[in-house]
């Protein structure tokens, strides 16, 4: 069963199933220096990122965290789907309220942000 007790044929048909791309989770910290070398302790690379720019993206198999210093206010889930524009505009047909929205008249590289029932922050990124 897919979300909210709908089996994934019906979910097709309501226009609810995507691809949501990669997910990871996108930490906010205090001490950059300090959370990456506990995160590597725990077996987690660099693959991306510029420590002095406040950013890093680290791997571990399959699982990413992005860790960010000073540019959010919390934690957040995010996924990387190829196009956020069309994911927003289903969405935003199915009910969706967003935080902040990608410019639908754009192309290439977008956020939106939206919020679940509990204020967990998810950032869609499209790269």
């Amino acid at each position: 069963m897919g979300a909210q007790g709908y089996g994934e044929k019906d979910l097709e048909k309501r226009g609810i199933m995507m691809d949501l791309g990669t997910f990871s989770v996108s930490l906010t910290v205090k001490d950059m220096k300090a959370s990456k070398e506990f995160y590597q302790k725990l077996g987690f690379e660099k693959i991306a990122g510029v420590e002095e720019q406040n950013w890093l993206i680290l791997k571990n198999g399959d699982a990413k965290i992005g860790l960010f210093h000073g540019m959010f206010d919390k934690n957040l889930m995010t996924m990387n789907p190829l196009d956020v524009r069309s994911i927003q505009k289903t969405l935003k047909e199915n009910g969706v309220e967003f935080l902040t929205e990608a410019d639908e008249t754009t192309e290439g590289p977008a956020s939106a942000m939206l919020s679940d029932p509990d204020g967990n922050t998810i950032l869609l990124d499209q790269h």
